[in-house]
């Protein structure tokens, strides 16, 4: 086989082992023991981590990265990892790079093994707050000015400096804050050579990390069919991908482990926190993925292929954490007739005589109030079907700028076991304590002001970035369209499961939902019934701001962007679901008008409403 052939027909093996911080160390054992991989890599952080970190830090220097990944990760696989070669990619420095390396390092020589550990720096920013401050930076969705005191200020570094450091020799790479996807990225980089021009290369090892960063997510995890990997979840599986040089790659996962790997779960997965899929944002390229198909071609096997990149911007994201004062949170179940209805009035209870009693002692009103009567779908709204539920659990949550005036909360939850309603207990947690918030401010740096290096042993290398020109930019690719045809003649109204499965997300306080036909005769019913309008009165109770839908091609679906609609998002949420985890199942309600010959015998939708014993709905 001539050399070109053989890189053509290479294939390089990287596993998903983990996809946060607190996932299950199961996932990295189950990939090095049996899933033939060449690089182990693991994603352990998000935006809020990343100020939990840095509390840590503040309180301890030798702590400020994910503890886990030494102690739980490489201390019990350390030889295994070594006498495999396989290589390690893991954003787990977090914002304290040297004392992760050093806890490595001591668990390495415990185990007698002896592995390169390269780090890559420069995505902490936190000591040019400052600066940042006197350019006058503002949030890139709210438009507010930076605060004055950060907890953490972090650029999203991309693929390239992670290659740099396996081209050094390193078989453990430690990041800080990079773009999840990044982590994969690199690996591919390295071994196929892609350059920084290669942009619908760099997209397609962005969407491979992209799949399999959220680790069982896209092997059948909080998958819509649920019924159909249930009897798996015990022993889910972790994803593989199996890449080649030409950014066509396949996604599979060790044999024998539970879940199931389909063009459903990769498809969920691979609209997870998308904004636009024609250009999604990452360092390294611009991505568009609206054209994307996925093919089934075995069991637990699907091959993603024509994804396209163009030239990256001139600007790094950069992520900043913030105190916000202090937020408490109670919760009691109360069960009988009428149960939501009496949780109902007895949080406004709590609240107007804690309300009084703050007043009284000299504090402001609360800064936000939240009551959730959890079982009676208050995350439904006006669509809830549960107000005669006989059991219920009630939420409150409340925010303050002062932690005092929340110890009055804390302590007026407990009297309403006697002064209020019958059927009140279950007080989960003890008396609620007050916990800082912490919110999300992101803007955009110019690339020329983040300087990134790669440290291996004495060695520190410099990394360049590429800065694309004005000529480089070539016009944006129109996709092809969705093919539609309008609802005609006699209809029947079905809920939106029955055309579609979903999967939402979050990035800060923007929702993303999206919805992806089952079948293609599918797409204009939904297309029709699930404008952004519509979904924007469906949610109304909890979008504040506008509601976007993209088209997406290639998985005959839509995207949704709900803005303002998870009160904050994050820790700075007071609500149940803070980053709008059950959106889309809540979404796949929505009641859509099709033919009403769907429904007759013979008919595309005939047995909806006799739901097989697999879960399947259509």
């Amino acid at each position: 086989m001539s050399a070109p052939a053989a890189a053509a027909s290479r294939i390089v093996r990287l596993g998903g082992g983990g996809g946060f911080w607190g996932d299950t160390p199961e996932g990295a054992s189950q990939l090095v023991h049996s899933g033939g991989i060449d690089y182990l890599v693991l994603d352990y952080l998000a935006e809020i981590t990343m100020s939990i970190l840095a509390r840590m830090k503040a309180k301890n220097p030798a702590l400020g990265y994910a503890t886990d990944f030494v102690s739980h990760v490489m201390t019990p696989l350390a030889r295994e990892i070594a006498a495999r070669g396989v290589k390690v990619v893991t954003n787990a420095g977090g914002v304290n790079l040297d004392a992760c390396r050093d806890a490595l390092q001591a668990a390495l020589r415990e185990q007698g093994v002896a592995l390169k550990i390269a780090i890559v720096r420069g995505d902490d920013l936190a000591g040019r707050a400052a600066q940042f401050r006197d350019m006058g930076v503002r949030e890139m969705f709210r438009g507010d000015p930076l605060p004055e005191a950060l907890a953490s200020v972090n650029a999203y570094l991309g693929g390239f400096p992670i290659a740099e450091a396996l081209a050094a020799g390193a078989d453990i790479v430690l990041t800080g804050r990079c773009v999840d996807s990044a982590l994969a990225l690199g690996p591919l980089i390295h071994e196929f050579g892609w350059r920084a021009s290669d942009y619908d290369l760099l997209s397609a090892g962005t969407l491979t990390g992209h799949l399999i960063e959220c680790g069982a997510q896209v092997t059948g995890g909080i998958l819509t069919d649920w019924r159909t990997v249930a009897d798996g979840w015990d022993r889910m599986g972790f994803p593989i991908a199996e890449c080649r040089a030409d950014g066509t790659f396949t996604i599979t996962k060790p044999e024998g482990t539970g879940g199931h790997v389909s063009i459903m779960s990769v498809g969920e997965q691979m609209t997870y926190e998308v904004g636009d899929p024609g250009a999604y944002v990452v360092p390294d390229t611009v991505c568009d993925w609206r054209d994307v198909r996925l093919e089934q071609t075995g069991p637990d096997r699907v091959r993603v292929s024509g994804a396209r990149g163009r030239p990256p911007t001139r600007t790094y994201k950069v992520s900043a954490t913030y105190g916000d004062g202090y937020r408490a949170a109670a919760t009691m179940m109360i069960a009988g007739r009428d149960a939501a209805a009496k949780a109902q009035a007895v949080g406004e209870a709590i609240l107007t005589r804690v309300g009084r009693m703050m007043g009284e002692a000299g504090f402001a009103p609360f800064s936000e109030r939240s009551i959730e009567v959890i079982g009676a779908e208050s995350s439904y709204g006006v669509q809830t079907r549960a107000t005669a539920a006989r059991e219920v659990v009630l939420k409150i949550g409340v925010r303050h700028p002062q932690r005092a005036a929340l110890d009055i909360f804390g302590r007026e939850i407990y009297p309403a076991a006697s002064a209020m309603a019958q059927g009140l207990t279950g007080f989960a947690g003890g008396r609620p304590e007050p916990q800082p918030v912490v919110r999300l401010f992101s803007f955009l740096v110019d690339r020329g002001m983040v300087s990134v290096s790669v440290e291996i042993g004495d060695r520190v290398i410099a990394i360049p970035d590429h800065i694309p020109n004005a000529q480089e930019e070539p016009a944006d690719t129109p996709p092809v369209p969705l093919a539609t045809a309008a609802v005609a003649g006699a209809t029947a109204t079905v809920p939106l499961i029955a055309l579609a499965y979903g999967r939402s997300g979050d990035k800060g306080d923007i929702a993303n939902i999206s919805v992806i036909a089952r079948r293609p005769e599918f797409v204009g019913p939904i297309r029709t019934g699930a404008t952004a309008e519509a979904v924007r009165r469906y949610m109304a109770h909890v979008v504040e701001g506008e509601v976007e839908r993209f088209d997406w091609p290639g998985l005959m679906g839509f995207n949704f962007l709900l803005h303002r609609a998870l009160g904050g998002g994050g820790v700075a949420s007071l609500r149940h679901d803070p980053q709008g985890k059950a959106f889309a199942q809540i979404l796949l309600d929505l009641e859509i008008d099709v033919p009403a010959a769907w429904l007759e015998p013979g008919g595309l939708l005939e047995t909806w409403h006799q739901p097989n014993s697999a879960g399947q709905v259509a």
